[in-house]
């Protein structure tokens, strides 16, 4: 893998605490991540997190970004006490240090509250989520990529509570607003087209499923 031999090689030249070796071993974590490898991007990450708490200090936004990987990682493995600890650690952090507004403040929020959202903890998730569309809709509008986001997420949770109609409603307008604003063609057009024939599956209506599918 290109990633590991990226890491080996900084490690030789730049050594061990590097910020260069450090990102390529997040971006190794990352990866690892995404190919459902939890336990091991969880090691990867926390040996990331632990030299930059140690370099950096524990308060520092590289290191914040290491715990909130971390964070995730812990949470796909179900050990959900010590993915919220952290997680509530880094966006309590982001909100004294940022402000309640912030890009990296409301990346924090949706994280916890996809924490809460994988313990069936619905009102505390879409609590949380809620606030980010509103934040998100304030500052950087209603067709903003970042609020679209949101605004899918929180149909997830209404998704996962059987609450039909405002899933479907909210899936719906997502969908719409992204064809209009990022074209009929773009890669979100599909996760949100996605998220609607989900919908539409999971209350039974197959024709309106397929229709999108096709």
């Amino acid at each position: 893998m290109l990633e590991v031999q990226a890491i080996e090689t900084r490690k030789r030249v730049l050594g061990q605490e590097h910020p260069d070796t450090l990102n390529s071993m997040n971006n190794l974590a990352t990866t690892l991540y995404k190919q459902g490898r939890w336990t091991e991007s969880q090691e990867l990450a926390m040996q990331v997190m632990e030299t930059k708490k140690r370099v950096h200090g524990q308060e520092h936004p590289f290191t914040l970004t290491s715990m909130e990987n971390v964070a995730l990682a812990l949470s796909k493995q179900g050990r959900w006490m010590e993915a919220e600890e952290l997680a509530v650690q880094v966006m309590e952090t982001r909100e004294r240090d940022l402000s309640q507004k912030h890009p990296d403040t409301l990346t924090g929020i949706s994280n916890l509250a996809s924490i809460y959202q994988v313990q069936g903890r619905w009102m505390e998730a879409e609590e949380l989520e809620q606030q980010v569309i509103d934040t998100r809709k304030r500052v950087l509008g209603q067709e903003h990529p970042d609020t679209l986001t949101s605004m899918g997420n929180i149909a997830s949770t209404f998704c996962m509570q059987r609450r039909w109609m405002e899933a479907e409603e909210l899936a719906v307008q997502v969908m719409e607003t992204r064809k209009r604003v990022l074209g009929q063609e773009h890669p979100d057009i599909l996760t949100s087209m996605d998220s609607v024939a989900s919908t539409f599956c999971k209350q039974g209506r197959w024709m309106k499923a397929e229709k999108l599918a096709i």
